[in-house]
């Protein structure tokens, strides 16, 4: 598996990385032995870039992440996140980037997970009523005591992410990015060039759609929580299908799979961006992982691009787009 930089502060994680929410929460079908399965078997191909949340579950998921990586903590670059506070029983409370709470949320998922460090700590959400300084400099304290190696933040327009930068060195910003995602090219991606900071794309996938697998919106189970995001609902899930055929229409001229395709278009864009596909199923997690031996040529990157350029999807990509970019 090739490996890539994230960021100027030393933060080296494979090329491609696992995306672990779904495993506990958002997707529908749980199912923790074949989670765990699919984590070491993560390991076994390469990947050592695993990603979580504490909202994810919520909590459960750091658990069950902690629970699959006993033994196996030196192969492993861990990255969790904290801000977006939500109670046991899933209730969303708010934001929170509060030096108080910053110290609450890592004793908590370093409780969780099992570990003394974790390697990636990122700002989920930037909280509105707290300057981006007074949150990262609380993170920058959890550097000096060992407790965190390398910070990032998710979903941080370019003002917050300078900010940020000036208190302490970011090392990874996070964002949506794909073939239905491409807005992050206009701002975000330039800023985080010129400050030497890496970008990891999650949801590269586009939450599974651009893989091909859903042609009606009953192919989704009731219970999940895609069958009410924009992108999925009523005519632009209909119009976004028209997406998926040219995406699997030129994968099956390279011999891949539309989700291979998917991925290959983001790894080529850079050697500082790192896709997290998420699944939770050995067999999808190796079919993404062939993605790396899938090479676009230069006038093949052209024509998808060409074909699907920014904002080709219907419909927004969060129901409520407040808390993102900003």
């Amino acid at each position: 598996m090739e490996t890539r930089m994230l960021g100027t502060q030393g933060l080296r994680v494979s090329a491609l990385g696992l995306g672990c929410m779904g495993m506990s929460d958002f997707y529908a079908g749980r199912d923790d032995e074949e989670s765990m399965r699919t984590i070491h078997r993560a390991l076994d191909l390469g990947i050592t870039f695993m990603d979580t949340a504490d909202m994810y579950g919520p909590f459960t998921n750091e658990e069950l992440v902690g629970k699959a990586l006993q033994g196996h903590r030196e192969q492993v670059v861990l990255a969790t996140k904290f801000g977006n506070q939500r109670s046991r029983d899933g209730k969303f409370l708010r934001i929170n980037g509060t030096p108080e709470y910053v110290r609450e949320a890592i004793e908590g998922s370093l409780t969780r997970l099992g570990v003394e460090t974790i390697d990636l700590y990122y700002l989920h959400r930037v909280d509105p009523t707290v300057p981006i300084e007074e949150t990262v400099g609380a993170m920058a304290e959890l550097v000096k005591e060992g407790k965190v190696r390398y910070l990032g933040l998710s979903e941080a327009a370019p003002n917050t992410i300078r900010r940020a930068h000036q208190i302490h060195p970011i090392s990874a910003l996070q964002t949506e990015y794909s073939l239905w995602s491409r807005d992050p090219e206009e701002e975000i991606l330039p800023t985080v060039r010129e400050l030497g900071i890496g970008f990891v794309a999650y949801s590269p996938l586009g939450r599974g759609f651009l893989t091909g697998r859903f042609k009606r919106i009953e192919d989704l189970p009731n219970d999940d929580y895609r069958r009410h995001h924009p992108r999925f609902e009523g005519e632009n899930f209909q119009k976004n299908l028209d997406v998926v055929k040219i995406i699997e229409d030129m994968a099956r001229d390279k011999a891949s799979t539309p989700a291979q395709l998917a991925l290959a278009w983001v790894l080529a864009q850079g050697q500082d961006i790192v896709p997290i596909p998420g699944t939770k199923r050995r067999v999808y997690l190796e079919e993404n992982v062939k993605a790396v031996d899938v090479h676009l040529t230069d006038a093949e990157l052209k024509r998808i691009s060409d074909a699907l350029p920014q904002g080709v999807a219907s419909g927004l990509r969060y129901a409520d787009m407040s808390t993102v970019n900003r």
